[in-house]
């Protein structure tokens, strides 16, 4: 696993170990590079926030390539420590801030986290067909910590069923790669 593009391409990131397999799950390289290559400029100078972080990649990722920001969040504390080792191998402190939070809990904590102008990114990889992530939705879009323009991509198996409308969001676009499906949504009416 390793950084594709940017300041930090081809930096190797920490991947998790065997015994952690079932628990963080690293979206593959291939696949990132896929959706960023659909999300194109739009992450320059952006503030992400990367829910259910487990190594950190895509929120790494979009640092790499321009993004100002980004808030990582997991619960478990294995996910949070690759996280961490990989934010230091990226040299991505002084953008980064890392929590150990549940994100099945109230997700109002993120309030105090939100840049001026709100995220402009959010990426949302909560285990596969969980439905975590609609939860997730549901609590973000009424904490006003988004900008108007924000783009939220979920990563679940690509044979889930997943709504075009969740909440105040539409779908945009869906994209699939191998057993990876990602669902972009962006709120009603801001679809390019």
């Amino acid at each position: 696993m390793r950084i594709i593009a940017g300041t930090a391409r081809g930096r190797k990131l920490s991947s998790p170990a065997k015994a952690l397999g079932q628990l963080i799950r690293p979206t593959a390289d291939r696949a990132r590079e896929a959706i960023f290559s659909v999300i194109g400029t739009e992450i320059k100078e952006g503030q992400v926030l990367d829910l259910f972080a487990g190594t950190g990649a895509f929120g790494l990722e979009a640092l790499s390539r321009g993004a100002a920001g980004a808030v990582f969040v997991d619960q478990h504390r294995a996910a949070v420590e690759l996280v961490y080792g990989n934010i230091q191998k990226c040299g991505f402190s002084d953008r980064s801030v890392l929590l150990n939070r549940d994100l099945s809990k109230s997700l109002f904590f993120l309030k105090q986290y939100a840049p001026p102008g709100g995220f402009t990114l959010v990426f949302i990889d909560p285990p596969y067909r969980t439905n975590l992530w609609q939860g997730v939705i549901e609590q973000i879009s009424g904490l006003d910590i988004l900008n108007d323009n924000v783009l939220i991509i979920v990563e679940d198996d690509s044979s889930a069923a997943l709504p075009d409308s969740p909440g105040k969001f539409d779908l945009s676009d869906k994209r699939r790669y191998g057993d990876t499906g990602f669902w972009l949504y962006r709120r009603g009416g801001n679809n390019p």
